[in-house]
């Protein structure tokens, strides 16, 4: 972790998660940003940021192969709070020669097909997103996987320059669907459906009861990394 990062654990540490994220958007000021999903975690960050009126700009990535469910949760977000949530959508040209020379689902015939679309999709996107800020704040949790109980609330992100912040990093599941509950928090109805980490449609499925949180993505793939390189920790892709 670099030194900034630990003079930035340090002075969060303590902090509940709201007192947290109005520090750094004090230390901050413009150059702090929130990326959504939509999901649970998601959802209980862009409650706290929107409703504390805090300025932290949320985005999200706009794969173009969302479910139904995940663009009605977007769009009540933004009745409920009227806040915008900035779209980042993939590069058209990039786009389009892939899926022109290799169809609208090469993703299913190999790892390295599904790694192209989440680059073009998701990894080239998040970069314009990230752009010139200097702190991105997620909703990873560390029961989440089993890689992520080995990283922190706070790191240093070395490829793009900047802090990380996960301000509900230590929460359980039972306590972010409390939160959820108690400020009336709209959610994605997929998750009543055993979709614990949702992403793009054909790549997403319900897990079975025993299963890990996130064999319903990528579930083709007969592989403990089944990541899209949008957090990267110690070369193991994450989320």
């Amino acid at each position: 972790m670099s030194e900034f990062a630990e003079h930035i654990k340090k002075e969060t540490e303590g902090l509940d998660p709201i007192e947290a994220l109005t520090l750094l958007s004090d230390i901050f000021h413009d150059k702090i940003v929130f990326s959504t999903s939509f999901g649970w975690e998601d959802q209980v960050i862009t409650h706290m940021i929107f409703a504390h009126n805090l300025p932290i700009k949320v985005f999200t990535l706009e794969t173009g192969r969302l479910f139904p469910e995940t663009y009605y949760v977007w769009n009540r977000t933004m009745e409920i709070y009227g806040k915008p949530i900035h779209a980042y959508y993939p590069n058209n040209e990039l786009l389009e020669q892939m899926v022109s020379t290799k169809g609208p689902n090469s993703f299913y015939e190999s790892v390295d097909n599904r790694k192209e679309c989440c680059g073009i999709r998701k990894i080239e996107p998040l970069n314009r997103a990230l752009s010139g800020n200097k702190c991105w704040i997620t909703g990873i949790r560390a029961e989440q996987s089993a890689n992520r109980q080995f990283m922190d609330n706070v790191e240093w992100d070395e490829q793009h320059q900047l802090v990380k912040f996960h301000p509900i990093y230590s929460w359980t599941l039972d306590e972010v669907k409390e939160y959820i509950k108690k400020y009336n928090i709209p959610y994605n109805t997929l998750h009543d459906k055993g979709f614990p980490s949702i992403g793009c449609a054909p790549c997403t499925r319900a897990i079975q009861a025993g299963e890990d949180f996130r064999a319903g993505r990528w579930w083709w793939e007969d592989t403990s990394k089944k990541e899209c390189g949008l957090h990267d920790v110690n070369e193991v892709i994450e989320k």
